[in-house]
């Protein structure tokens, strides 16, 4: 299966992001991909809440998910977008940051709230609390795409190595960590921590990233770190999309994944010991 991880510049405006999106697609299945992902907040980068009040949608009508459900079907691919900010009907008015899988047919196989939320202080003068706007997801997704099966998660919960090791037994040969780095962090630990979740479950590890400075009509305009990497199941960088939009494309090949954990079957041991 030839994978295309797309690198974005997304704008607050999702309207002008679907067709962004919707071009690098078509490029992609131009070049042969059957499998196409998106980064973290593919619909919207946005740091202000009032204007994600304005402009985010419920998913049963988010205009994103329908063009690139429609996307999906008339190429005939499997796709899996990054994430999308949705409206939610929670009382306290917080938004879902949600991953869906594709199916050639249009179809939404399986979806995936982040659950692990970026508050954090980088520094005196970067700081983020996500947990103010979206609430968390409570649930694993190991989602069965036919080529593979496939481990969603999203950006943070990449430091969290539980989650990688629970959905690699339960299954995944595929990791999907799209992203919307801070680039203070993505510089310190982006390659690092990605290549250590191949590693450590003999997984394809495929992360596509936002990248660069995000328009803002309202608020301060985010930054972000690129570097959309995919990584084979030993460790090794097999694409690196370094600052600029755009996309890589790499072969998937689960027999790689066998091969990986035969020479080190790490998944099978180490947990038969006693918790402290």
């Amino acid at each position: 299966m030839k994978a295309a991880l797309l690198q974005l510049n997304s704008s607050d405006d999702p309207k002008e992001n679907i067709c962004t999106t919707s071009d690098l697609i078509d490029q992609a299945v131009g070049a042969g991909a059957g499998f196409v992902l998106t980064p973290e907040v593919t619909n919207c980068v946005s740091a202000s809440r009032t204007h994600q009040r304005a402009v985010l949608c419920h998913q049963a009508d988010d205009p994103t998910l329908l063009a690139l459900q429609a996307k999906a079907q008339a190429c005939g691919i499997w796709l899996l977008i990054g994430s999308l900010a949705l409206k939610t009907l929670d009382e306290d008015g917080r938004f879902a940051n949600r991953s869906f899988l594709i199916d050639p047919n249009g179809t939404i196989v399986a979806d995936y709230d982040k659950i692990h939320m970026f508050d954090v202080t980088v520094s005196d003068t970067e700081s983020y609390r996500e947990s103010a706007g979206y609430r968390p997801g409570d649930r694993a997704v190991v989602a069965d795409a036919g080529f593979a099966r496939i481990g969603m998660t999203v950006c943070y919960d990449l430091r969290f190595p539980i989650l990688y090791r629970l959905l690699a037994q339960a299954g995944a040969g595929v990791l999907t960590v799209p992203s919307a780095f801070s680039p203070v962090t993505g510089a310190a630990h982006w390659e690092s921590l990605l290549r250590a979740r191949a590693i450590e479950t003999g997984c394809y590890v495929l992360a596509p990233a936002q990248t660069g400075q995000h328009r803002a009509s309202r608020g301060p305009a985010r930054k972000t770190y690129g570097r959309t990497l995919a990584v084979g199941p030993w460790g090794d960088i097999l694409g690196d999309g370094e600052t600029e939009p755009g996309m890589i494309m790499i072969d998937l090949n689960m027999d790689e994944v066998a091969k990986a954990r035969q020479r080190i079957p790490s998944l099978m041991h180490g947990d038969q010991f006693e918790r402290p």
